[in-house]
């Protein structure tokens, strides 16, 4: 087997990167236009927030569903083979979205799209792990991840200049062309090495056979809560957050994403070098979570009669913050052996997108419906927070972890 090698700057890293970049212009499209196309879909003001949040909970369904076949797929038939099949779906749901014309056609297309979402990241941070020296692999998934959320702002821009069904459009056909990319890359060596063992491989069940298998996935997932609480709640709903505090600017939630995107690929690159400095990849989110926590701290406090401009950058602050997804993820893919690596590294992350669809949105509407709009978001936030603190407190170093052996 070829040695890992010792330089981010590869064709694996690129592409993986442009992957990701695709993905998450079609993960944030619809929280971008969610108000312009259901307006034109003929919703009233108050559906744009109740219909909004349904369509987003089917998209969360589909990525957590994607993420678990996915994640067999990439274990049991290769890395690569994932990353072909998962951008061809989402890339042709994508161009179905542009035609929808009902409430109900959204949801069942935007399901299916996160289906196919769900593969991309998990398989190329896998993938990029593999193939990138232990030395050096924090800065490389970081890089993934930080020139991948770029595709936020590319999602916003696009918004700003071309009808909502065009976006669409363009989205499906960037993924296509990205297919062209993908022939360059090559398998990873620990995959075919593991293909010779008589091991299992993609095995879902064997997360939970063993007690400390199972705990480590748990616990992986449960860090990565405040990412998807940020972005799913407090960044997408941020105009119905302006208007309950008594903000008279109209707050267009798209621009908010793009703030968010902006700071989270700033965040994503950054922590990378500072686990490296720190030599952990906890003391690393230790320093990420303070300062989502403090930029929680003044969203729900200094904008009361405030502005858009404001609202824009303290979303911009938590999107830094929540910076710390690159080296969540990859975390996911140090703690288990090559036999399961892609199927940890892809059911974490959308395992979190999905806990937006079946706890952090129920949380938050369940503690609204009890007190108001805004008591329920902050106390939601204490709550989030306190589980990933926990989190990390109970999950072990993986940094500089050697990643050729598999699990029993």
């Amino acid at each position: 087997m070829p040695p890992p090698r010792n330089t981010v700057f590869n064709i694996a890293v690129l592409v993986a990167a442009l992957g990701y970049f695709v993905d998450i212009y079609d993960l944030l499209l619809f929280g971008i236009i969610r108000i312009e196309s259901l307006k034109d879909l003929g919703l009233s003001e108050a559906q744009l927030l109740t219909d909004g949040e349904t369509i987003l909970q089917w998209q969360m369904w589909g990525l957590l569903i994607g993420g678990i076949i996915w994640g067999v797929m990439g274990d049991k038939k290769g890395r690569i083979s994932v990353l072909f099949g998962s951008i061809i779906l989402y890339s042709l749901a994508n161009i179905a979205n542009g035609f929808v014309q009902t409430v109900d056609q959204y949801k069942w297309i935007r399901f299916i799209a996160g289906l196919g979402l769900a593969g991309e990241l998990g398989a190329g941070i896998t993938l990029v792990s593999e193939l990138t020296s232990k030395e050096k692999r924090g800065i490389a998934t970081s890089m993934v991840a930080g020139l991948g959320l770029t595709g936020a702002v590319a999602a916003f821009f696009i918004k700003e200049n071309f009808h909502w069904r065009t976006c669409y459009f363009i989205g499906g056909g960037l993924g296509l062309m990205l297919l062209i990319l993908r022939i360059s890359v090559f398998e990873s060596g620990m995959f075919h090495e593991v293909k010779k063992l008589n091991v299992k491989r993609g095995n879902l069940l064997m997360f939970f056979n063993n007690a400390e298998r199972f705990k480590k996935y748990i616990i992986t997932i449960l860090i990565g809560l405040p990412t998807w609480f940020v972005i799913g709640v407090l960044v997408t709903f941020s105009s119905e957050f302006g208007k309950q505090m008594g903000i008279t600017e109209k707050i267009d939630p798209g621009k908010s994403i793009m703030f968010a995107y902006v700071a989270i690929s700033l965040g994503d690159i950054i922590i990378g070098f500072v686990s490296q400095w720190f030599k952990s990849r906890k003391k690393a989110l230790y320093v990420f979570y303070i300062i989502t926590a403090f930029f929680m701290i003044l969203y729900f406090t200094v904008q009361w009669n405030g502005s858009a401009a404001r609202m824009y950058w303290i979303c911009a602050g938590l999107g830094f913050g929540t910076g710390f997804w690159a080296i969540f993820v990859t975390m996911g893919a140090e703690q288990f052996g090559t036999n399961i690596r892609a199927t940890a590294a892809t059911t974490i992350p959308n395992m979190i997108r999905g806990m937006l669809a079946i706890f952090i949105l129920p949380l938050f509407q369940g503690l609204r419906n009890v007190t108001n709009f805004y008591t329920g978001g902050w106390i939601s936030a204490i709550i989030i927070m306190a589980i990933g603190t926990a989190a990390i407190i109970l999950t072990k170093e993986t940094f500089g972890k050697d990643l050729n052996y598999v699990e029993e």
